[in-house]
């Protein structure tokens, strides 16, 4: 999947510092469905990844999703994200997976 996206997001790799586009936030969402998606499901309710849904990650700080993110876990199919995006993108991510989908 990563090498779908790849072309994709060497273009609209972070700038250092600063707000994250309105182009960089549609290819984060664009990453969120597509390559996280393949593992934590579609709908992000869960597959071969636990789910991404705001009720199963309300007990988990942003730090630690951030590291999970950026370095992905040993022993287990999470990659590490940090060759496609940073610290403050990740972040952003994360605050649009703890949003309620209107699903």
């Amino acid at each position: 999947m990563i090498g779908k996206l790849l072309p994709l997001l060497l273009v609209a790799l972070p700038a250092a510092g600063g707000e994250i586009s309105a182009e960089r936030q549609q290819a984060l969402r664009d990453l969120l469905k597509q390559d996280c998606g393949a593992c934590h499901g579609l709908t992000l309710k869960g597959g071969m990844g636990p789910a991404l849904l705001p009720e199963t990650l309300a007990g988990k700080s942003d730090d630690f999703l951030a590291d999970t993110i950026l370095n992905g876990r040993r022993g287990t199919a999470m990659p590490p994200w940090r060759p496609f995006m940073n610290r403050e993108e990740a972040l952003w991510l994360i605050g649009v997976l703890r949003q309620p989908s209107d699903k």
